[in-house]
């Protein structure tokens, strides 16, 4: 008797973890019109608002840093949910983007590729959605200097 009922919590547990599971989705990134091969390529992806585009106090925030000649950058196993990329050129690889007076001197880009003023965009400009069908983003790189 007792031997069943430790099998049917177990069951029962294990049920509960796989069908409480939150489904997963394939992420891809094409970055696209990168001036140079030089240095490096800063992506930040988050499902924050507030933290976007900098993610700095994101802990979910997922980043990756890439040599510039990577153009294609895949995430697997995301969380399915609504998400925003910041990426950064980064041609002295010095970890963050170089401006003069306040113009950036490097290039940078944002998923669904919105409309540039002053400023980077709103999450609700950049943001998109991952179902679990996947998803593929293509971020155009913009140089101001």
């Amino acid at each position: 008797m007792w031997a069943v009922s430790v099998r049917l919590a177990l069951a029962a547990a294990a049920w509960t973890l796989l069908g409480g599971a939150s489904p997963v989705a394939r992420l891809d990134i094409d970055i696209e019109k990168l001036r140079s091969t030089k240095g490096v390529v800063l992506l930040c992806l988050t499902s924050d608002p507030v933290n976007f585009p900098n993610c700095v106090d994101d802990a979910r925030a997922v980043r990756r840093t890439v040599p510039a000649t990577t153009t294609d950058i895949r995430f697997d196993a995301l969380p399915v949910g609504t998400y925003a990329a910041a990426v950064i050129h980064d041609e002295n690889a010095n970890a963050k983007l170089d401006t003069m007076m306040g113009i950036p001197r490097e290039g940078f880009g944002f998923s669904r590729n919105p409309a540039i003023g002053f400023g980077p965009p709103k999450f609700g400009a950049a943001r998109f959605a991952l179902d679990a069908a996947g998803t593929q983003q293509d971020i155009r790189m913009r140089y101001l200097l």
